[in-house]
């Protein structure tokens, strides 16, 4: 577990459980969080800092998006006015490891975008649909940062259950905020070459496997798709990390049991043959 400050009033917490980040900003005794993390244990941790140790209460939750490994801590504060997108209920339906003991009704659904006066800082809450249908991203101009959620994965992205096309115009759409940095949903917080590096992975992997589709005889495609090295599809100067490498492998798997760029791979062979 580890807890950062990023500048005026701004907190970031990373929990153990699978480094799934919270952050909190201050207005004086009253704290904003966005996503609570992604376990009780690192709930209670939160908790434990946040309100007892800083004596903070904490009167609003903004979920970037409705996936249990950010909404350990919902239950833990019943009087916080919750918030997230209108699709929220598609998203946490559609997850592959749903906790139902995190799930909370949110008390304020939007559906394009809505902005937060908060002490000294102006949350910009937008719609930005990429991992998931209910994605939002959260801009903040007065701490130059943008929280992310899962539009991306440090240095990559993660592609189950996810359109890769949305997926590329979301993190597009976050380049275009221009701030210097970036809060994930994972790992911590980058600098804005992350979004860059994030892109460059999505495409280098995609171009692999619509290639390996192609050319590869069906009964070798699950091979060759596992054997592809995150560092062909890496930034150039990234070292992937092993939190990175984990979920590197998992796309793998999900490129294979969901068939992920094969209708890349059918239009590429149109175009072609136009």
């Amino acid at each position: 577990m580890r807890l950062e400050a990023l500048g005026s009033n701004v907190l970031m917490f990373v929990g153990d459980d699978h480094e799934s980040v919270a952050t909190a900003f201050l207005d004086g005794e009253d704290a904003l969080l966005i996503d609570s993390l992604g376990s009780a244990q690192d709930a209670q941790w939160l908790h434990g800092v946040l309100c007892v140790e800083m004596r903070k209460t904490v009167r609003v939750i903004a979920s970037t998006h409705y996936m249990s490994d950010h909404m350990a801590a919902l239950p833990m504060f019943p009087d916080a006015l919750t918030i997230a997108h209108r699709a929220h209920r598609h998203t946490f339906l559609s997850q592959n490891r749903r906790v139902d003991d995190f799930y909370r009704d949110p008390k304020l659904v939007f559906g394009d975008a809505m902005a937060i006066r908060w002490g000294g800082h102006e949350l910009r809450l937008l719609y930005n649909p990429g991992k998931t249908m209910d994605h939002i991203s959260v801009d903040v101009p007065t701490a130059d940062l943008v929280c992310a959620g899962d539009n991306i994965v440090g240095n990559i992205v993660y592609l189950s259950k996810a359109d890769p096309s949305l997926m590329r115009a979301a993190i597009g759409r976050m380049r275009q905020f221009g701030r210097s940095r970036v809060i994930g949903g994972h790992m911590g917080h980058f600098p804005s070459t992350v979004l860059d590096n994030a892109i460059h992975y999505l495409d280098r992997l995609r171009d692999t496997v619509v290639a390996l589709r192609a050319a590869a005889p069906p009964h070798s495609f699950e091979q060759d798709v596992a054997s592809i090295r995150i560092e062909a599809c890496v930034a150039p100067h990234v070292e992937p990390t092993a939190f990175e490498r984990e979920w590197h492998q998992r796309n793998l798997e999900a490129i294979v049991a969901q068939s992920i760029f094969a209708l890349d791979t059918a239009m590429a062979s149109l175009e072609h043959r136009a």
